[in-house]
């Protein structure tokens, strides 16, 4: 399937020299230009920006399963960290497995395994979570029960949870056509509100998506790269929110890169008894890289 896209992208480098193009005709003047190619294809491309983001989940859902990668970027002050994940998803089944490494230290180092999260509808579980759970267990975390819906306190937002934020696009724009991973695609810019995507989302978000009332702002700013199939292949989302201790506003990037669509993702949720039945409190994230110190 990918390579068809990478036969069908190739069939779009005249739109690169679109502009080009313009102040070519301007110069002929009186002899004529068409722009029956180029530019209508760009034209086509556009759309309807905001009807084609909403719809953007529903078409992951058809396209079953993908391979993804995940980057949170937390700012505060003068401080600034990365949390990277890598792993799989099943759209129809919304689960997915991601592994989340944290960032080093100023040494270079960083203290911590990398994290084993499972991403289900309504809940979060993580495996070598730290903080005195036992080894070998996982701690469950009801997303409804955070204040960003687990938009940033797991370290990587959940990436069908990223795509029904979608759904609650307001304002859009068409960029242009670029390239993510070697495939042609469609980039978009615009603006989600959260309670709009809220109401819109499946029955598996909705609720943690509703309980999201930390940020400061409803509206979500975003850039959204999608295939001429109409799937995310990127997705960059900034969210922004105050911290409850010191006041501060901390700034949150969640990049989400979608590829090999297809992939197997054979996700299964841990047994009652592999589960940590102590609590863990939820901290704001801007302190640490995921919100309690050791993610």
């Amino acid at each position: 399937m990918d390579r068809r896209q990478r036969r069908r992208a190739g069939g779009t480098a005249g739109t690169v020299g679109f502009a080009v193009g313009i102040a070519a005709c301007l110069g002929l003047g009186a002899m004529g230009c068409s722009f029956n190619g180029a530019a209508a294809e760009d034209a086509r491309d556009a759309g309807d920006p905001v009807t084609t983001l909403r719809r953007a989940a529903d078409t992951l859902r058809e396209a079953g399963s993908s391979k993804a990668t995940t980057s949170m970027e937390m700012a505060t002050g003068g401080t600034r960290v990365t949390i990277r994940g890598k792993g799989v998803y099943d759209y129809r089944r919304q689960l997915g497995r991601l592994t989340v490494q944290l960032p080093q230290d100023p040494a270079g180092h960083t203290g911590h395994r990398p994290i084993t999260e499972l991403l289900a509808p309504g809940a979060l579980f993580m495996k070598n979570r730290g903080a005195g759970v036992p080894a070998g267990k996982w701690v469950r975390v009801d997303t409804a029960t955070l204040s960003d819906g687990n938009l940033v306190t797991g370290g990587a937002t959940d990436p069908y949870a990223a795509a029904e934020l979608l759904r609650g696009t307001r304002r859009a724009t068409y960029v242009g056509r670029t390239e993510v991973g070697g495939i042609g695609v469609r980039h978009f810019r615009g603006t989600a509100d959260l309670v709009r995507a809220a109401r819109s989302a499946s029955a598996g978000n909705r609720e943690a998506l509703a309980a999201a009332k930390g940020f400061a702002r409803t509206e979500v700013p975003f850039d959204a790269y999608l295939d001429d199939e109409g799937r995310i292949r990127k997705l960059r989302q900034r969210f922004s929110f105050v911290n409850g201790r010191q006041k501060a506003s901390v700034a949150v990037t969640s990049t989400t890169l979608l590829y090999d669509f297809g992939a197997p993702a054979d996700v299964r949720l841990p047994l009652s008894k592999d589960i940590y039945a102590g609590r863990i409190a939820e901290n704001q994230p801007s302190d640490e890289p995921n919100g309690e110190g050791e993610h």
